[in-house]
């Protein structure tokens, strides 16, 4: 038997919190006081008999024992909504929600979705973006119903699966007529002359720009800021001598259309993964389905193109 004092408000409170990774956050999003939310995560904590988060930074985060724990209880909460769902005989099959990184939402989705609602007349699609830990989170509570986006790391993706779509690279985007393009012998260490965008600490390519920064000695970057805003990142790139790192996807229409400029640097150890990322325990809905083959259709063109 499950321990009797472990409410649902328990399991509620603990997986907004390991969602936002804030207690305040939690706190706004549940409508309760933050004093409430601590109260409810140090019960749970007292009755599971183990730490459930490092309190120790700014930012909350999981610790092991709370990763095994997360892992199950998203699972049971977006499994008991599904039951509600279909007790009532309420379980909405005209929606379908992807859960995209921007990379995706900015070079795949449009053509997608175009097609996909073309064909589809009377669903609803609903498009959240944001880091992948996030919308990973979302599909673990049956909040989205699928992600696409670059594979998360094999600890990550217990008890989901991945399909691989095309295979995309990190680069390095420019305003025209930018100094550094005008250099005659080009380096990655030019870089730290100038302002830098980076990803944020919770984007799933941070860790690989790090790798290729390092092996290139580039380590004093410039006045960095850290955004995960395609709209932010290309307004400010166009108008300053910033240098934008970034996903290739986001920023290949601009340099196709001549509204930003690639640094000449080899990023192929940057290539990395794309493609969908779903659940292993949950059956995919027929419309969730046909908008992942219109994806895979506009993958295969990316492909083709790119040969």
């Amino acid at each position: 038997m499950i321990d009797p004092r472990i409410r649902l408000r328990h399991i509620a409170c603990f997986l907004e919190v390991a969602r936002l990774r804030s207690m305040a956050g939690a706190a706004e999003a549940l409508n309760i006081s933050q004093p409430a939310a601590t109260k409810t995560i140090q019960e749970l904590e007292a009755l599971l008999g183990g730490q459930l988060f490092d309190r120790s930074r700014r930012r909350l985060s999981l610790t092991a024992f709370g990763e095994v724990f997360f892992r199950y209880a998203s699972t049971s909460i977006a499994a008991l909504r599904q039951g509600i769902d279909a007790a009532r005989g309420t379980h909405d099959t005209a929606m379908v929600r992807v859960g995209a990184l921007p990379t995706v939402s900015a070079r795949m989705l449009p053509d997608a979705v175009r097609a996909f609602t073309e064909d589809n007349g009377g669903v609803t699609t609903r498009i959240i973006t944001g880091p992948n830990g996030y919308l990973l989170s979302l599909l673990r509570t049956g909040d989205v119903d699928l992600v696409i986006g670059r594979m998360a790391e094999p600890n990550a993706m217990v008890g989901l699966s991945f399909e691989h779509l095309y295979s995309e690279r990190v680069v390095l985007a420019v305003r025209p007529g930018h100094p550094v393009l005008d250099e005659p012998e080009f380096n990655l260490r030019l870089i730290e002359n100038y302002q830098t965008l980076m990803p944020t600490p919770d984007s799933v390519i941070r860790p690989v720009v790090e790798r290729i920064l390092l092996a290139h000695g580039v380590t004093q970057l410039r006045d960095e800021i850290e955004t995960v805003s395609n709209a932010f990142g290309r307004s400010y790139v166009r108008q300053t001598e910033a240098i934008w790192i970034i996903s290739e996807g986001v920023v290949a229409d601009d340099v196709a259309e001549g509204r930003l400029a690639l640094l000449p640097v080899d990023t192929s150890e940057t290539l990395g993964p794309v493609g969908f990322t779903t659940r292993t325990d949950t059956p995919t809905a027929l419309s969730t389905t046909s908008l992942m083959q219109s994806v895979r259709d506009v993958a295969e063109r990316l492909r083709k193109d790119e040969h």
